[in-house]
C-alpha cells in the first residue's frame, strides 16, 4: 500500500513539474530599462492579484500610478507596499467600485480634477461571481465590461490630450465560451452555470470592446489592446463553491501561474514599443494571437458598443467624447 502511495505521489510530482515548468512558455521579463517617468497610469483592481503586480512594475519603471480599487483598506495598503518596495512615492489609491456606475462617474470626475495627465489605462479588475448590481445588471458583466466601458469613455479626452497613450483591457481565453445577445445584454444568463456564462460573456465583450475602440480611435495616437493574462491563481476564484475547492486546488497549483507572471502580457502591451500597428488586437503570453471567431466579428463589436453606450447612459447626454 505504502509503496503504491509513494509511487503515485512521485508520479503526481513529476506531472506537476512537467506541467508547471515544461508546458508553460516562459513569460519574457519586462525590460528593466522601460522608462515611464512622467507618465501616469491607472490600474483598476490594483489592490491585489494581477492588478497589484502590474502596478508594482509600472511604479518600478518610474510611472505615477493610481490604484483604482473598491476596498479602501486594501487599496491604501497596496499603495503603501508598492511605494516602499519601489522607492517611487508617486503611487496613490483612489476609490472605484465598478459595480456602481455612480462610483465610476465619481472616480472619473475626481481623477480628471486631481490628475493632469493620463497615459495608460489598465482595465484589469475582474470578478467571476453571480449577483445583480445596484444598476440592475449582472455583476460580472457590469464589473468586467460595462463599468470599464463607461470609465474608458469618461477618460478618453484626457488620454487623447496626453497621446501617445494606451488602453489595456484584460480579457481572458474564456471569451471562447462567450455569447452576446444585444437584447438581453447585462441580464444574468439562464441555466445553472449562469455566473460562469456571464463571466465568459463579459470576457468576449472585453475583446470586442478593444476591437471597436481601436477602430474609433484611428488617427488619435491612442491605441488599445486586449490581453489574456494566463489562468492566474488570484482572488478571482475566491467565489468557487466550497464543495468544489478540494477538486479545484490541485488545478490551481498545476495550471495557474503566479500573479507576477500573469501581469506580464498587460505590461508588455502597456510599455512595449512598436505595438501601435496592432491596436485593437488580442495578446496572450506576450504574443499577438487570434481570438475566437465571435471576438473578430466587427458587426457584433459595433452592436455591443451601441448597446453598451445605451446601458451606461452615454447616449444623448452629450457626455461621450467623439473621437
Amino acid at each position: 500500500g505504502m509503496g503504491w502511495a509513494l509511487l503515485g505521489a512521485g508520479l503526481l510530482l513529476a506531472l506537476y513539474t512537467l506541467l508547471r515548468y515544461g508546458l508553460r512558455p516562459a513569460a519574457p521579463q519586462l525590460c528593466a530599462r522601460t522608462e515611464l517617468r512622467g507618465r501616469t497610469a491607472i490600474v483598476t483592481g490594483g489592490s491585489g492579484g494581477i492588478g497589484a503586480a502590474t502596478a508594482l512594475e509600472l511604479a518600478r519603471g518610474g510611472a505615477r500610478v493610481v490604484l483604482a480599487a473598491r476596498n479602501a483598506l486594501r487599496g491604501e495598503a497596496a499603495a503603501h507596499r508598492i511605494r516602499t518596495e519601489t522607492g517611487n512615492p508617486e503611487v496613490r489609491f483612489m476609490q472605484l467600485d465598478l459595480a456602481s456606475l455612480r462610483s465610476v462617474r465619481a472616480f472619473a470626475s475626481a481623477f480628471l480634477r486631481q490628475e493632469p495627465h493620463l497615459h495608460l489605462l489598465i482595465n484589469n479588475a475582474g470578478v467571476s461571481a453571480g449577483g445583480i448590481t445596484e444598476d440592475g445588471f449582472s455583476l460580472s458583466f457590469q464589473v468586467n465590461h460595462l463599468g470599464h466601458f463607461l470609465l474608458t469613455q469618461l477618460l478618453l479626452e484626457r488620454l487623447q490630450s496626453c497621446a501617445p497613450s494606451r488602453v489595456v483591457i484584460v480579457g481572458s481565453r474564456a471569451h471562447c465560451a462567450g455569447r452576446l445577445h444585444p437584447d438581453t445584454l447585462g441580464r444574468p444568463p439562464p441555466g445553472p452555470l449562469s455566473a460562469f456564462q456571464d463571466y465568459c460573456n463579459s470576457k468576449l465583450a472585453n475583446v470586442l470592446h478593444a476591437r471597436e475602440l481601436a477602430t474609433r480611435l484611428q488617427g488619435t495616437q491612442v491605441t488599445c489592446y486586449a490581453v489574456h493574462p494566463g489562468f492566474v491563481n488570484t482572488e478571482l476564484f475566491r467565489h468557487t463553491p466550497l464543495w468544489l475547492k478540494p477538486f479545484f486546488l490541485p488545478l490551481v497549483w498545476l495550471f495557474f501561474c503566479e500573479a507576477a507572471e500573469g501581469a506580464q502580457t498587460s505590461l508588455y502591451c502597456a510599455t512595449q514599443e512598436g505595438l501601435e500597428c496592432f491596436s485593437g488586437r488580442y495578446f496572450a503570453d506576450c504574443h499577438l494571437q487570434e481570438p475566437w471567431p465571435l471576438a473578430r466579428d466587427d458587426r457584433l463589436a459595433r452592436t455591443l458598443w451601441d448597446a453598451s453606450e445605451r446601458l451606461v447612459g452615454l447616449v444623448g447626454t452629450g457626455e461621450s467624447p467623439s473621437p
